[in-house]
């Protein structure tokens, strides 16, 4: 299928993003940045459904400053299904804040001939008229020649007047807003497999990266984040998930064998690690209640870690996945706060 007529994208200005950073103190750790190379300005910490937040409390989140909403409309519905009233007063027709709002939505069915009725369930679910970026998900180790056929529709889902623009306004109607963005802005894909992730991160069919990333899970800064140019304009943008939990369990809870009165990381602390590394845009956070949101909000007000603190929670992930035992660190490299 070819596309004809698309729109020039725009793009974000640094004054832009000043302007929305000035609400905030100055920090090294700016709240609202630049997502990648698409024209999107994003809170750094995004909110997805996966701890049944209220649609009250979402709604909270947004006028915290919170612009970075992820929503699933297959995989786990009935967990993203408590934030839908929210997301329908943020993004659906009428909204006078909708331009304000950074809508990210994600099919778990990796299967192009799915795609329509994946953005059909997600427009008529949520009363939208477009999506900012729309996900491929959790895509795995045996999952590479599925992603490939489905960033093949790149092209097609993107943009103003593609073939699923088309498609759409033929089965819910014709509105401004839709005909000026198109269906879909921009195309990513969240992947489980790192290999894959740094494979296909400078594919011009995927304007953003979705990948794990925590203390005890590192392998993404040296594999993605680190090969890529901080300076780029054009490099795709980077959103984190999983930055609390491993397989060991909640990452704020400490390792066995730790000694006393060493630092403890709290969950902010974990997002500010992962927004602490090179290239990383937004932090997913799967928040509950609206008092995680003021904690997390609080946390990256103080700014990026230190390196000293980043090794620390290095061997702290290590420690915690049984990679390292405290005989193994020497004393000078532990913090300890009371």
């Amino acid at each position: 299928m070819l596309i004809t007529n698309l729109a020039s994208p725009s793009f974000v200005t640094s004054n832009q993003v000043d302007s929305l950073n000035a609400k905030f103190p100055k920090s090294d750790l700016p709240f609202y940045r630049k997502l990648g190379r698409t024209d999107l300005t994003v809170s750094c910490l995004g909110l997805g459904g996966g701890g049944s937040i209220s649609s009250e409390d979402t709604l909270y989140a947004f006028d915290q400053g919170i612009n970075y909403f992820f929503y699933s409309s297959d995989l786990h519905h009935h967990i993203y299904s408590s934030m839908t009233e929210a997301l329908r007063q943020m993004c659906g027709h009428g909204s006078s804040v909708r331009e304000k709002v950074v809508l990210a939505t994600v099919t778990y069915i990796k299967n192009p001939e799915m795609a329509i009725a994946a953005l059909l369930d997600q427009f008529v679910e949520l009363g939208i008229e477009y999506i900012d970026v729309f996900f491929w998900g959790w895509i795995g180790s045996k999952d590479g020649s599925a992603l490939q056929d489905c960033l093949q529709l790149s092209p097609d889902l993107r943009g103003a007047n593609s073939v699923y623009q088309r498609s759409i306004e033929k089965m819910i109607g014709i509105s401004d807003r839709l005909k000026k963005m198109g269906a879909v802005r921009y195309v990513g894909a969240s992947f489980h497999d790192i290999n894959l992730a740094q494979q296909w991160s400078n594919s011009p069919f995927l304007d953003v990266v979705m990948v794990r990333h925590n203390v005890a899970h590192k392998s993404a800064q040296s594999q993605v984040f680190n090969q890529l140019d901080s300076q780029d304009p054009h490099r795709p943008g980077i959103v984190t998930f999983k930055s609390t939990g491993s397989h060991t369990g909640a990452l704020w809870n400490a390792p066995q064998g730790l000694p006393e009165n060493c630092w403890r990381p709290s969950v902010p602390d974990l997002y500010r690690y992962s927004l602490s590394q090179n290239c990383v845009d937004v932090c997913l956070a799967g928040w509950q209640r609206r008092q995680e949101i003021d904690a997390a909000i609080y946390g990256v007000k103080q700014g990026k870690l230190t390196p000293a603190e980043i090794d620390y929670l290095n061997l702290y992930g290590d420690l915690h996945r049984n990679q390292l035992s405290t005989k193994d660190i020497s004393p000078e490299n532990l913090i300890y706060r009371s």
